[in-house]
């Protein structure tokens, strides 16, 4: 990411900070090292898994420019683990597209892992994998959805209700739905027009709105994310546009009816102008992510992911959310500091951006003097001894500065950085560092020359 776009941010961040032990406050978007968009958090063996759209750094043809689909995993809400492009328009062999990889959601069912995706102008396909970070792989060898209105085809979203039948619903301007066979990969044929159903789209259902063309419509446009909560059924979508705002609707079956229930976010010039929401329950919490276009500072085509804590109401509405630049500010967990931490899992940073393949995994890179990141709710207990990083550089070094809570906090340690004979010529690196107990964020500061310094793969505390 150009480091222009991040300057906004950092001068926002750095002048927040009142006493230098104060911890940075902003929290999203939750992504800072590219654009992501459309967010599907999946909750599988006590993680977050969050899957995105991503928006690429530079925009063809002034519209949405997107060739692959990236994951993050969280299991604290508050440090995000980048797992990289998890799927691409690659994946599929029997179509020659090259852009258009648009808003993915991911399930897990007897331990496989299905990610329904939607492709500009192809349709909605699937990919499986026995990972919730993959590899992925095209079981069917063609599109999934097979309909008459592929254009409309899009924003797949995907539950299992409890009856264990899995429903996949999808579409803009309309919102069609599928009774998925246990393989998740085809769906019965038996109902609707050749296995599709069309939901009758009634203000009563939706809420209305008079179209462009001065008829009367319902404020449903696209983006709708379905899950069963209690005994009640959600349809939380994107609506009017634009700009768009999130609404939802709730039924007591998973095929509707359909009763609109009124705004979950309102527009805001913090928003994009499309929107995209998706909504967990985690560790007793609620959250509800969508994005905004905050970290490109207004640009539509490259949007951001965001997220906020809310809780429903007794009676399972949901109350009005306003977007934050906060975000969560609570952890669910504390992060264990005495394993190894792979470096791309972060709170907030500054200037970075990730690389990684099969063979490496991911690592942080574009790493220049000034540039840091913080890891927040790291669990120090009776306190450390030494720091450990896994480091490689074909340039000149630099140093690693150990704070606590903030760029400008208490330093604990510096490391210092050499060339090491390569980009990806790993070595592990160490020094002392202060001893501190108890639970803190802290951040690495990265110093040096001009230009790139060095790649940063994974560190570690010692007792």
């Amino acid at each position: 990411m150009n480091k222009i776009l991040n300057t906004f941010y950092k001068i926002l961040l750095v002048g927040a900070v009142v006493v230098a032990t104060l911890p940075i406050k902003a929290q999203n978007p939750v992504v800072q090292t590219c654009f992501t968009a459309d967010p599907a958090p999946m909750v599988y063996n006590g993680t977050v898994y969050l899957y995105t759209s991503h928006d690429a750094d530079s925009t063809a043809n002034n519209f949405f420019t997107m060739y692959d689909w990236r994951c993050y995993s969280s299991k604290d809400m508050v440090n995000w683990t980048d797992h990289g492009a998890v799927a691409s328009l690659k994946n599929f062999a029997w179509m020659n597209k090259t852009n258009g990889a648009w808003a993915p959601q991911c399930i897990e069912r007897n331990g496989k892992f299905y990610l329904y995706v939607p492709i500009h102008g192809e349709g909605i396909s699937v990919l499986v994998s026995d990972s919730p970070t993959g590899p992925f792989t095209d079981p069917i060898g063609k599109r999934l959805i097979d309909s008459d209105h592929i254009w409309q085809d899009i924003d797949p979203t995907v539950a299992i209700d409890g009856e264990g039948q899995a429903w996949l619903y999808w579409g803009n301007p309309g919102l069609w739905y599928v009774r998925l066979n246990e393989d998740m990969i085809s769906y019965d044929r038996s109902i609707g027009r050749n296995g599709i159903v069309s939901i009758e789209m009634t203000p009563e259902s939706f809420g209305s709105k008079t179209g462009r063309d001065g008829k009367p419509g319902t404020t449903y446009t696209e983006g709708p994310w379905f899950y069963k909560r209690n005994n009640l059924y959600y349809m939380i979508y994107a609506a009017e546009g634009i700009p768009e705002y999130i609404s939802y609707s709730t039924a007591n079956s998973p095929e509707g009816p359909w009763a609109y229930k009124g705004q979950i976010m309102k527009r805001t010039d913090h928003l994009a102008f499309t929107n995209h929401a998706g909504v967990i329950d985690f560790k007793g919490n609620s959250y509800i992510f969508y994005h905004d276009q905050a970290l490109s500072i207004n640009q539509g085509f490259k949007r951001s992911v965001s997220v906020e804590q809310f809780s429903y109401n007794a009676d399972g509405s949901i109350p009005l959310i306003t977007p934050t630049k906060e975000g969560v500010t609570k952890s669910v967990a504390n992060l264990d500091p005495y394993q190894e931490v792979e470096a791309e899992t972060i709170a907030w940073s500054e200037g970075l951006k990730t690389a990684g393949n099969s063979q490496e995994g991911v690592y942080v890179t574009n790493i220049e003097s000034g540039d840091y990141l913080q890891v927040r709710s790291v669990d120090f207990g009776k306190g450390a001894k030494t720091f450990e990083a896994s480091v490689a550089s074909a340039s000149q070094g630099g140093k690693i500065e150990i704070r606590r809570n903030n760029p400008n906090g208490e330093l604990l340690g510096t490391i210092d950085v050499k060339n090491t004979g390569g980009w990806l010529n790993w070595t592990t690196v160490k020094s002392n560092i202060k001893k501190i107990n108890g639970i803190h964020d802290i951040c690495f500061v990265f110093k040096g020359g001009e230009g790139e310094l060095f790649n940063f793969d994974w560190w570690k505390l010692k007792k």
